[in-house]
């Protein structure tokens, strides 16, 4: 049975090229978790630092690794420049990490009053909005992306995305956070508090008092009061959420932005990828390429997998030469991963021929240190 003509190899994704590209000002990884994206936007940043970028990288992972990996004990929500980065090409490099109600905070203090600001920090529906609301560590994620690019300290900003569920919550939370805090229901809480109570007196006559009733068994009358006193408090803002939020994506889909998806060779996170992909399509915001990653491949020609089994057999049948017949298997075994990534890699480029692609080979260890991060940014050129 002819199996049909093999498909073409994907162009190579030459992410050298991105980072030269003195037009791109924004680079955003971003796949599921687990893939190693934070590893892959700390070696961007530290490679276009290297030749010659003013980078800042902003991680929004909380297992800290971008710290771990720059020799750094801590990254907070202020830039902090990385130690021992080679600045013979001029360029340098800073790294931080989100603070989600920091940033939260920032907002409210920028957008607003100071006694009107004090009033909205020390509500306690506010203190918990900011720190756990579902969708706002993303929000705030481009709230900052914003904030650094107005800045002139930099001119590229690498950005790590949330390893979130999905990598479609990145692009869907600034909308939805805008949209619960500008939507009817938060409205409606916050009239509960106005003129002393009488709105809600209104309400009540007017047919109401179910609504109430239940949000107030519910929310409790405490926190139906904080919200509402929240809701006041935060009325000149109600705007400015909505309208960051589309200057947010006006921003991503400016030609000066390059998405990078990352993904390894497993079912999982390329499906997860083509969602990425498919989804930066129909948005129409600019997919630079794939990052491949932890790719395994076999340096050793010669000899097949079949042949590696099959000589391991008959070494082992005659009992002699244990240690051979074990690195024949190993060897079989490497060649097998290969062309089962192999086979998933092409699954993808197959469904996407359009985009780019570099592969990453998987390294013996974790990366943890400056030089590791060189390392990962010399195989992208080799990839």
């Amino acid at each position: 049975m002819n199996p049909g003509p093999r498909a073409a190899k994907p162009a190579h994704f030459d992410v050298d090229r991105l980072i030269d590209d003195r037009r791109i000002r924004i680079v955003v990884t971003c796949g599921s978790g687990g893939v190693g994206k934070t590893t892959t936007a700390a070696a961007i940043a530290l490679r276009a630092a290297e030749r010659g970028r003013n980078a800042v990288v902003l991680t929004i992972d909380p297992a800290r690794r971008l710290a771990q990996s720059m020799g750094l004990s801590e990254l907070d929500n202020t830039p902090r420049a990385v130690k021992g980065v080679d600045v013979e090409a001029g360029g340098s490099l800073d790294a931080m990490m989100l603070d989600m109600k920091r940033t939260f905070d920032e907002v409210v203090e920028d957008h607003t009053t100071p006694d009107r600001a004090k009033q909205i920090l020390a509500n306690p529906f506010y203190q918990a909005l900011s720190s756990s609301f579902a969708g706002t560590q993303e929000y705030m994620a481009m709230e900052k992306l914003g904030q650094l690019r107005a800045r002139s300290d930099w001119d590229l900003i690498v950005v790590d995305t949330p390893p979130a569920r999905s990598a479609l919550d990145f692009l869907d939370a600034p909308e939805r956070l805008g949209s619960f805090l500008d939507g009817r229901l938060i409205r409606l809480l916050g009239g509960t508090a106005r003129a002393g109570g009488r709105t809600y007196l209104k309400l009540l006559h007017a047919g109401f008092s179910v609504i109430t009733s239940t949000l107030t068994k519910i929310l409790g009358g405490e926190l139906l009061r904080d919200v509402s006193t929240f809701v006041n408090a935060l009325d000149t803002m109600f705007g400015g959420f909505r309208e960051r939020a589309e200057q947010t994506y006006a921003l991503l889909k400016r030609p000066e932005t390059a998405f990078i998806v990352v993904a390894a060779p497993e079912h999982d996170t390329l499906r997860e990828a083509s969602y990425f992909v498919d989804r930066l399509g129909r948005d129409a915001m600019p997919l630079a390429g794939l990052v491949l990653n932890r790719v395994h491949a076999s340096e050793a020609a010669g000899i097949g997998a079949e042949q590696a089994v099959a000589a391991a057999e008959r070494l082992e049948s005659s009992g002699s030469h244990a240690l051979t017949a074990a690195l024949l298997r190993l060897h079989a075994d490497r060649l097998k991963l290969a062309a089962r990534d192999e086979r998933i890699g092409e699954r993808f480029s197959a469904a996407h021929p359009e985009v780019p692609v570099t592969r990453i080979p998987a390294l013996a260890g974790d990366i943890h240190d400056l030089d590791g991060l060189r390392q990962i940014g010399a195989l992208f050129d080799a990839g």
